[in-house]
């Protein structure tokens, strides 16, 4: 083992249970460690997934004009598409216990990860956090002001809620497993409750038949595939997360198996609401939450609801703020993961005072899109078929190593990076699905380049060696 990991894990005895704040931030995760089985990792990403910004986001596209059935289909399938490249991902997590930001130093050297991969996931994770919490602040805002009858300021409630937020993510892994225990039966049942409120609504346009035939604009192919691309692009952008929420993991099958079924499951219940909610009012109410608000009477639905946005912010963004703190801790090695976390939350927090975050959804989505996409592309190449899932661990830490290609900067990957924003947002017409084709012909470019090339240099001959 390198001296500079040897430096990184020294001081943590890995025979130690976890508790209290986590110790463990870009260094590896003992296998003595690596207990999470599939039931937790469900947990945690379907409640990653239950959330007020997803329930936003199917409600929006049906108030822009999209059927509630493509709605759905949009969403989920944009999902599952995405999923597949954050599984290849998250194999590195279950099987070298590393986060996904230091497994990116694989591809991009040690200096092109953090100029990349980690900086771009940092905004990434701070733009999600405060949209999060601005969706949900909106829907607090709502029920509030129907309790009470009094109105109430969203700039102090996003403040005050983002806050709140943070206070969980600073303490790491163990806070995430026992807030996803108790969150997700919470979240599941009044979800379900807000569903069958919705279909079961005297008002005759609320009736299942007249909202899941309600047709928006009609039939669209670019409107369609424009949303498709977003929620293509949502969970492209956490693609490095991937390892992060795995590498506590038993086992491949476990990841596997709480991983598929938590997507399948979340996107499906959330696009659902979202979209039954927005049909039902003919796209003129897109918040979910705002309409239940509207529709309800008692102050116990009413504190339902409160119970469940709370828990679905609170479950989304502590992931968020995590997985931020860990790529600013592959930026800047020395903060530690608890202070890199609370620089995320300070800067998200303050972004949260702006509620114009949550009206440029697909704007902000498709500006990430176009460096997450080829950044996935590359990515997955490089483990997969360039590397065939070997690492060498210690040189993902070592200065001039087998990762260090040319000054630190893999040229390969970042010429492709290039290249893959270049086809987004230049070449490829909208009507396509522009992060799956620009995922899939970065990566493929990359690779053809990388084995054209490793015969004729000794540095990318040693990167891409088995271990």
């Amino acid at each position: 083992m390198s001296a500079t990991l040897d430096t990184a894990t020294q001081t943590i005895d890995a025979t130690v249970p976890m508790r209290g704040i986590e110790r463990y931030g870009i260094e590896p995760v003992p296998d003595a460690l690596k207990t999470v089985r599939w039931q937790d990792l469900f947990c945690i990403i379907v409640n990653f997934q239950l959330n007020p910004g997803q329930i936003l986001v199917a409600g929006m596209a049906v108030a822009a004009g999209l059927p509630v059935w493509q709605a759905i289909v949009a969403q989920t399938g944009g999902t599952l598409i995405a999923y597949l490249a954050y599984l290849m991902m998250a194999t590195v997590g279950v099987d070298y216990g590393i986060p996904g930001q230091t497994a990116t130093r694989m591809a991009f050297g040690l200096r092109g990860a953090k100029l990349l991969p980690s900086t771009l996931r940092t905004i990434a994770s701070v733009y999600w956090f405060a949209f999060q919490t601005v969706a949900g602040s909106f829907a607090i805002v709502a029920v509030l002001d129907r309790w009470t009858g009094t109105p109430h300021s969203l700039l102090w409630i996003s403040l005050v809620f983002g806050a709140l937020q943070a206070l969980v993510a600073a303490i790491g892994y163990g806070s995430l497993r026992i807030l996803s225990r108790i969150a997700l039966p919470l979240k599941a049942a009044i979800l379900g409750w807000v569903l069958f409120t919705l279909m079961t609504h005297a008002d005759p346009h609320f009736a299942p038949g007249t909202v899941f035939g309600y047709m928006g604009k009609g039939s669209n192919w670019l409107l369609f595939v424009g949303w498709l691309n977003a929620a293509i692009a949502t969970w492209l952008t956490m693609i490095t997360d991937a390892a992060d929420f795995c590498r506590y993991s038993r086992s491949r099958r476990d990841m596997w198996i709480g991983t598929l079924l938590a997507s399948v499951v979340g996107a499906l219940l959330v696009s659902t609401i979202g979209a039954y909610a927005a049909g039902a009012t003919l796209g003129l109410i897109p918040n979910a939450f705002q309409l239940m608000a509207d529709i309800t009477t008692t102050k116990l639905s009413l504190a339902l609801l409160l119970v469940v946005i709370v828990f679905d912010n609170w479950t989304i963004n502590v992931l968020n703020l995590y997985t931020g703190g860990l790529s600013l801790l592959n930026v800047f090695e020395r903060l530690g993961r608890f202070r890199a976390t609370l620089i995320v939350s300070v800067v998200g927090i303050g972004l949260s005072a702006f509620p114009a975050l949550a009206q440029g959804y697909t704007g902000w989505l498709n500006l990430l899109g176009t460096a997450f996409a080829p950044l996935a592309g590359i990515l997955i190449a490089d483990y997969v078929f360039v590397k065939r899932m070997r690492l060498d661990v210690p040189a993902l830490f070592e200065p001039h190593g087998a990762y260090w290609y040319w000054g630190g900067f893999n040229l390969v990957a970042v010429i492709w990076t290039v290249i893959g924003v270049a086809l987004y947002t230049l070449v490829l017409p909208p009507s396509w699905p522009i992060p799956v084709v620009v995922l899939v012909l970065a990566g493929g470019g990359y690779l053809l380049s990388m084995r054209v090339l490793r015969p004729y240099s000794t540095r990318l001959a040693r990167a891409a060696g088995p271990a």
